[in-house]
C-alpha cells in the first residue's frame, strides 16, 4: 500500500512591501509552521528565500518546478518548525537586481552594462523585509536563527549578503552559485568581508549546470564555470580563515541547473541549518 503522510495545515500569508529603488510594491509571502496559531508562546527560526516565485507553487515557478517547500515540510519529520519567507524577484529586472556588481566586461557585449542593483536589494531585505517579518510574526530574530538561501544568481546574492551583513544571517544556503558573472569583484569582496566564525555555509553545485540561457552570455564552458564559482568561493572562505567544520560543500554528479535538483537538497539544508 502507498505510504500515507499526515497533512498538517500550513498557513501562507501574502504581504506587499514598498521597494524604494523600483517605486513599486513587491510580494513577500510568509509560510507559517503547523499549529503556529495554537502555540502562542512559541517563537521560530526564519528562513529567507530569494526568487520567491519558485519557492511555493510549481504553477508560478519560472521553469514549472518549485522547491516543493510545503511537501518537504509536511513529509519530513526531521525538519524543525520554522517560518519561511519567500521574497519575489523583480521579474524582467532580476538580472540587475541579483547582481551586486555589473557583469564582467569580458563577457559578451550586451552584458557590459547589466547588473549592480544587488546592493540596494540586499539593503531592502535587511532594513525593511526582515524588520517587517520580525515585527509581525513570532520570530527568533537573532543571527543564529536567521537563515538565507538562494540559487544561481540568488546564490550569488546569498553569498554576498552573508558577507555584507555578517551580523544578520547565521546560515547561508548557496545552490548553484553563479558568481561567474563577476568572479573578480565577488571574490575580492569575500576576502575583504570575511564571515563570522560561527556562520554556517551549505554550498551545492551539480556537474551539468550548463544551460542555454547562461550560454548566451558567454563563450566559456558553463558547466565548468559553475564548478569553478563554487570551488573558488569555497577556497576563498578557507583562505580567509573560515572553519572547514562550518562548511558543507556538495558536488553532485550529473545534477543540472534547476529547481528539481535544488528541491532535492532543501530538506537536508534546513536540517543542517537548525542543528
Amino acid at each position: 500500500m502507498p505510504r500515507r503522510y499526515q497533512q498538517p495545515y500550513l498557513q501562507l500569508n501574502s504581504h506587499y512591501l514598498w521597494v524604494p529603488y523600483t517605486q513599486q510594491e513587491r510580494r513577500v509571502r510568509v509560510l507559517l509552521p503547523k499549529n503556529y496559531q495554537e502555540n502562542v508562546h512559541e517563537t521560530y527560526p526564519v528562513l529567507y528565500m530569494l526568487d520567491g516565485q519558485n519557492v511555493i507553487h510549481s504553477r508560478e515557478a519560472y521553469a514549472g518546478h518549485s522547491w516543493k517547500v510545503i511537501p518537504h515540510l509536511k513529509r519530513n519529520p526531521q525538519i524543525p518548525d520554522l517560518i519561511i519567507v519567500a521574497i519575489d524577484n523583480d521579474g524582467e529586472q532580476r538580472l540587475d537586481e541579483y547582481t551586486p556588481w555589473a557583469m564582467s566586461p569580458e563577457e559578451v557585449e550586451k552584458t557590459q552594462h547589466i547588473g549592480g542593483g544587488g546592493q540596494a536589494h540586499a539593503q531592502w531585505i535587511v532594513e525593511q523585509v526582515k524588520p517587517f517579518v520580525d515585527g509581525h510574526y513570532r520570530t527568533q530574530a537573532e543571527k543564529e536563527t536567521t537563515f538565507l538561501a538562494g540559487s544561481s544568481l540568488g546564490g550569488l546574492m546569498t553569498a554576498y549578503m552573508g558577507a555584507a551583513y555578517p551580523d544578520t544571517f547565521g546560515v547561508l544556503g548557496i545552490f548553484s552559485l553563479a558568481s561567474w558573472v563577476n568572479d573578480e569583484a565577488f571574490l575580492q569582496y569575500i576576502v575583504q568581508h570575511p564571515l563570522k566564525p560561527e556562520t554556517k555555509v551549505y554550498l551545492q553545485v551539480g556537474t551539468q549546470e550548463g544551460n542555454p540561457a547562461d550560454q548566451a552570455f558567454t563563450n566559456r564552458n558553463v558547466n565548468q564555470m559553475y564548478l569553478d564559482s563554487s570551488l573558488w568561493y569555497y577556497q576563498t572562505l578557507l583562505r580567509t580563515g573560515h572553519s572547514l567544520e562550518q562548511i558543507w560543500f556538495r558536488i553532485q554528479a550529473d545534477e543540472t541547473h534547476s529547481e528539481e535538483y535544488w528541491a532535492r537538497h532543501f530538506g537536508e539544508f534546513v536540517v543542517y541549518s537548525c542543528q
